[in-house]
């Protein structure tokens, strides 16, 4: 299981990275490895609010749809349109090519709900 030192991970298997004021966000190796082929996701638009902890889009897999689970609160300033035509992408490479939405947090103490990649790997370890 990859799992890079310097982002921070939720319980709902998003990964979090801080980019100046902005937070990065997408699906960790373990959430794509366990749904399998991803085969359609389901972005939020540009401008839109989303609530930690409250779904943001999905992912649908030969398996499955999965929610997406916001790991802060905050306004949606980009989005990964490359995923619209290319949803493997989440499979092959969930931390650099499969972003999914890059957001304005409106509060940085939700950071500290967040996991290291220890924390995480004992969470699913579990």
């Amino acid at each position: 299981m990859n799992l890079p030192e310097d982002l921070l991970y939720s319980k709902e298997h998003e990964w979090v990275r801080r980019e100046g004021s902005d937070i990065r966000i997408g699906i960790t190796d373990f959430a794509q490895s366990e749904l399998g082929d991803i085969v359609f996701v389901e972005l939020p638009e540009v401008g839109d609010e989303i609530t930690a902890n409250e779904p943001f889009g999905s992912v649908e897999s030969v398996k499955t749809v999965s929610e997406l689970y916001a790991p802060v609160s905050g306004k949606v300033v980009e989005v990964n349109e490359d995923l619209e035509d290319n949803p493997e992408y989440v499979n092959e490479s969930p931390y650099e090519q499969a972003w999914m939405i890059v957001v304005e947090p409106s509060d940085d103490s939700e950071l500290d709900d967040l996991l290291s990649a220890a924390e995480y790997e004992a969470f699913v370890s579990e």
